[in-house]
């Protein structure tokens, strides 16, 4: 099992840009929201019940929808996830894995608090 504190800073090692999304007042405490950047629908998420911030993909990969930042989120055997408001498809916010048996997955991005400021991290 991956220790959250243990990916984040596995994935903030790969982060060569930061994007300054949004001050933390923009997101719902346990739910999300969607910001772009450069043409991607990223979804934000204020997890607050873990004390954590995720973000992925606004896209669900199964009905091609940008849809996931107003999907509900939980944890299922201690990783959090997202589940698609459309058909319940569940995913992994650590890693983007689809927890429901399905190949499909989403890309994962990696989150820090500053100052009050979300910020997401990319490679480019």
């Amino acid at each position: 099992m991956i220790d959250i504190a243990d990916y984040k800073t596995v994935a903030e090692q790969s982060v060569t840009t930061w994007f300054k999304a949004a001050p933390v007042s923009a997101f719902p405490a346990n739910g999300g929201a969607c910001v772009l950047y450069k043409g991607k629908q990223i979804a934000v998420f204020n997890f607050t019940r873990r004390n954590e911030w995720y973000a992925c993909q606004n896209l669900c990969p199964h009905k091609m929808q940008m849809i996931l930042s107003r999907g509900m989120i939980g944890s299922e055997q201690g990783v959090p996830k997202v589940a698609c408001p459309f058909h319940k498809r569940t995913f992994s916010l650590q890693t983007g894995a689809c927890l429901n048996g399905d190949e499909c997955a989403i890309a994962t991005y990696p989150v820090k608090v500053e100052e009050g400021y979300v910020y997401i991290g990319f490679e480019e």
